[in-house]
Parts: structure tokens; C-alpha cells; sequence
């Protein structure tokens, strides 16, 4: 079949991507608009098109540019009422600087955050080292200390990650471009929270990692009592003693179980102690546990 027409692209994946077993979503999509039209993808070299890849290219700081890309731009541009004004002699320029008002607001907040100000009076105290007061501001190692706000944190968090200058990087990337300039007590999980809760991210972001595979069933035992399963039963009624959780131990040839009353207290050492007077007493040893991966079994147990 002759093809409509022929693409030529400096990017050599995209000559192969009828072909590719595995896509990523975004290429799924761009799969689905593709299919409808018969062409040919060939690649042809960046440094073999220099002359029509740099005429193809519009400059993004025209004045052409900034009409058709940024519109808004100009309206905030001409409400400052900023121009250029020219007389024989000589011509005036105005220099115009922006910055963000959230740096002002943080330094505006921690006046009220109580834990800043044991901070501040530490450094005063000089107890510590780490920390510094420039201008009556509290910094961190020449990183802004941000308060416990969590409006605060939610605007700052939102400016880099959702705006248009930033593009939602990952939880690494945004942690290493936040940590030159501001500090705040468990900053790097309050930032993988976020990116977590990101919908954009979600929908478009696929996961980097090898697929486990097709489920493969456990060998049935030999013996009974010898490879078991364990899990917790909690949210239960509390009793006299105040249990208030079951523990299910269950033998995966005959399938019987024993349900042992517990308290969700219970570290692992209890739990070990419990399982050697109700089990090991009346079966012994087994030769595997299968369970979750439940804190109190992975721990000590």
C-alpha cells in the first residue's frame, strides 16, 4: 500500500513506533491519531536539515511570538503601564523586576509559627549552628525556613509542580529544586505526597519498573503443620482481658486454624512468646510462614 504521505523526523524512536511492543500512554495516544492515516515515518538527521531546522524555528522572544503564545502577558505588561520613552538627547529605559510574593509571606508567617520561635531564640541563645537570622528572618544553612502553614506549603508546593514553568516533575526532581531555597521538619515527605495526589500526574505518568509476572500457586505440603499462613483480624469488640484483634493461623494442607486472642499492642515479642505456648507446643516448627508484610511479623517475629 503507498503510503499518503512521508514524515521526516530527527528523533529515530519515532520511525519504529508502529513496530514497538511496549508504549507508555502518551505514545498511545499519539498510536490511536496516527492509525487513521496512511504515511510513512522515515528519519532523516538533525545536522543533515540545519538550514530548514533553524528557519522552521520561531524565536520565543518576538513580540509575534509573545502575542500568539502568552496573550495574558501583555494586558498585565500594559496595566503596569510600562514603556519606553525617547526624547533628543537621550532615552530612559525602566527596568522591571518580578518576584514572587510567597518568599515575602513565608518571612510574614514566621513570626507566628511557635516552633520557629524556640528556633529563633536558640540562635540568639546560640545553641545551635545550623541555623541563622539575616534581617529577622530565620534561615537554614542559607535555605529559607518555611512555617507549619499548611495553606503556606500547599501554594508553594502547587507553584513547582503545577505551573507552566515546571512541567510536574517527579518527587526527586522537585525535592532537589526546592532544597537549595527552602527547609521546612519533613519536607522530602510532604513532597512525595503531593506528586502522589497529582491527577496529571496519574493519568499520564506510567510506572518504570519490570512487571512481576503471572501469579504462581504455592506446592501443596507434604506434611501437615509444617508450611502455615498467618494474619491479623483487628477492629474486633474488646473482651474482659481487652483483646480487641484475633490471629488467624491456619495449616495450608489440612486447613485448620487456630484463632488466638490478641491486643493490636502486642509487639513482636509477645507475639512471639504466644505463638511458642499455642503452636510450636502443639505442632512444633514449621518450615514456612507465609503472611503480609505486616510490621509486626517483618520486624523481630
Amino acid at each position: 500500500m503507498v503510503p499518503d504521505c512521508e514524515i521526516y523526523t530527527d528523533h529515530k524512536s519515532l520511525k519504529y513506533i508502529f513496530t514497538k511492543k511496549e508504549l507508555n500512554l502518551r505514545q498511545r495516544c499519539w498510536l490511536e491519531l496516527l492509525k487513521d492515516y496512511t504515511l510513512d515515518i522515515k528519519y532523516h538527521p538533525g545536522k543533515a536539515n540545519v538550514v530548514a531546522d533553524a528557519l522552521s524555528r520561531k524565536p520565543s522572544g518576538t513580540v509575534a511570538s509573545i502575542l500568539t503564545i502568552n496573550p495574558y502577558l501583555l494586558k498585565e505588561i500594559d496595566s503596569l503601564r510600562v514603556e519606553i520613552v525617547s526624547s533628543h538627547e537621550q532615552v530612559h529605559l525602566a527596568a522591571l523586576q518580578v518576584t514572587s510574593s510567597i518568599v515575602d509571606e513565608i518571612k510574614k508567617h514566621q513570626q507566628d509559627e511557635p516552633e520557629l520561635i524556640k528556633l529563633i531564640q536558640k540562635v540568639e541563645e546560640g545553641f545551635t549552628k545550623d541555623f541563622s537570622i539575616k534581617d529577622r528572618v530565620l534561615w537554614f544553612r542559607n535555605r529559607l525556613c518555611v512555617p507549619n502553614n499548611p495553606a503556606l506549603k500547599k501554594e508553594l508546593l502547587k507553584e513547582s509542580h503545577d505551573s507552566a514553568l515546571t512541567t510536574h516533575p517527579g518527587s526527586t526532581k522537585m525535592y532537589q529544586d526546592l532544597k537549595p531555597y527552602y527547609w521546612w521538619s519533613r519536607m522530602k515527605r510532604d513532597i512525595a505526597n503531593y506528586v502522589a495526589c497529582c491527577l496529571t500526574c496519574q493519568r499520564v505518568k506510567t510506572e518504570h519498573q519490570r512487571l512481576g509476572g503471572l501469579l504462581q500457586p504455592l506446592p501443596i505440603p507434604e506434611w501437615k503443620w509444617d508450611h502455615i499462613t498467618m494474619d491479623f483480624v483487628v477492629g474486633m469488640p474488646r473482651t474482659q482481658k481487652l483483646h480487641d484483634a484475633i490471629w488467624v493461623i491456619v495449616d495450608r494442607l489440612t486447613k485448620s486454624a487456630h484463632f488466638l486472642a490478641m491486643k493490636t499492642t502486642f509487639n513482636a515479642e509477645q507475639l512471639g512468646n504466644l505463638y511458642i505456648k499455642e503452636i510450636v507446643r502443639l505442632h512444633g516448627i514449621p518450615l514456612s510462614i507465609v503472611s503480609d508484610r505486616d510490621t509486626k511479623i517483618t520486624s523481630k517475629f
